[in-house]
């Protein structure tokens, strides 16, 4: 093979052609006559005017091929080709309903539609594309006016994610943020009230998405005797999870918070009233993120967020401000997944009597023992059985 076919080779991948699932249709097709309407009306089934259609049927209307690069395998070799001469990469740095904000390569901002073929493949997802997701964009033609203005776009292909932050919602996989590092799970000891257990849903959602957990504990200018939290910070602190007493009104523990912050992507998780934008406004003085107080009738916090966005910091990395949940719902987890989630499990679980042992109810289970004897805390076995049983948080 001569040099000149070995260089282009390296610059063309190869490609190959797949075929992929499409949504299916769940909507009827409307019906251009009724038969029996027309016949109790007096008009002959003759007169009807007739025509003939040739549609796709089955399995063949769900499916389509299309050209793909051909590296890796599953997701990444599913992924569409994209003409990399016509087209940039980038950062996508929040969703507005079907349009798109995205940070391209050449420092430019755009705002992009979503091709018609990612969002009509068969996916579980809720959105074919979320905050942080690494894309591939094919720019509008400029046309005059401010030069400063966002471009038109269109995201051509989304690329394989990793280090996710996800939930169930309404039946399907709500994809917070995708490509981060780490979760800054952020909760209130005051106003509202401070709920452990979201704290352990978050930490396993967290380890099912590969991140690395945060705990921030903020208001703390509210509580008189902070040390009262101190064995909670301590067991966490003891299964290896930074734990931060913060405080974005006075600014206490920020600086702390910077180290951790630094060079990292970090996403800013809880529920609503805790104080996430608050915290970053103080980090970020610039940022003016729009921020309610708690609702002094029910001491919940009152949604202001309404969706997650990427944002830079000046010393390097990013974080992302999310909105606040209720409540947090892993996402298609199997029950013998659960015992993995809980870091103080593993040294007693091989320690059980049964290789399959639930840890609910079996005679001679280690880890009920563990609790009997205070070694493992009855609240994070009450945890565990929460996410066990599936149960929403307000029945634990």
């Amino acid at each position: 093979m001569s040099r000149s076919s070995d260089a282009e080779s390296e610059r063309e991948p190869p490609k190959k052609k797949i075929r992929v699932e499409l949504r299916k249709n769940l909507s009827r097709r409307r019906r251009e006559k009724d038969l029996t309407r027309e016949f109790a009306s007096g008009e002959e089934a003759d007169d009807i005017p007739t025509s003939e259609r040739v549609r796709a049927k089955g399995e063949l209307s769900r499916r389509r091929t299309v050209v793909t690069e051909g590296t890796g395998e599953g997701e990444a070799a599913a992924l569409p080709a994209v003409d990399s001469q016509q087209c940039i990469r980038g950062r996508v740095l929040r969703v507005h309903g079907l349009l798109s904000i995205v940070a391209g390569e050449d420092g430019r901002t755009y705002r992009c539609a979503v091709r018609r073929l990612l969002k009509s493949l068969a996916t579980e997802e809720r959105h074919v594309v979320t905050c942080g997701d690494v894309v591939w964009l094919r720019p509008a033609p400029a046309s005059g006016g401010d030069p400063n203005a966002p471009r038109e776009g269109l995201i051509e292909r989304v690329e394989p994610r990793h280090g996710l932050l996800t939930r169930a919602s309404r039946g399907r996989e709500h994809v917070v943020a995708a490509n981060v590092d780490q979760a800054a799970i952020v909760l209130s000891l005051m106003q509202p009230e401070l709920k452990p257990h979201l704290i352990d849903r978050y930490l396993a959602a967290a380890a099912l998405g590969q991140l690395q957990p945060l705990i921030l504990l903020n208001k703390v200018d509210l509580v008189p005797e902070p040390s009262v939290y101190q064995p909670l910070i301590g067991y966490y602190a003891q299964l290896g999870i930074p734990v931060l007493l913060t405080s974005a009104t006075t600014g206490y523990g920020l600086e702390h918070l910077r180290q951790y912050l630094h060079q990292r992507v970090t996403v800013f998780a809880g529920q609503s009233g805790v104080g996430k934008s608050s915290l970053l406004n103080a980090l970020l003085p610039d940022l003016h993120l729009p921020t309610r107080a708690v609702s002094a009738a029910t001491e919940k916090g009152r949604h202001t967020t309404t969706y997650a966005q990427l944002l830079p910091l000046p010393d390097g990395g990013w974080v992302v401000d999310t909105p606040g949940v209720r409540q947090l719902q892993l996402w298609k987890i199997q029950r013998e997944e659960v015992e993995g989630l809980f870091l103080e499990f593993r040294p007693f679980v091989p320690l059980c009597a049964f290789a399959d042992c639930t840890h609910t109810h079996e005679t001679g289970c280690a880890i009920q023992q563990a609790v009997a004897r205070n070694r493992i805390s009855p609240r994070r076995y009450h945890s565990y059985l929460g996410l066990f049983y599936d149960l929403p948080e307000d029945k634990w």
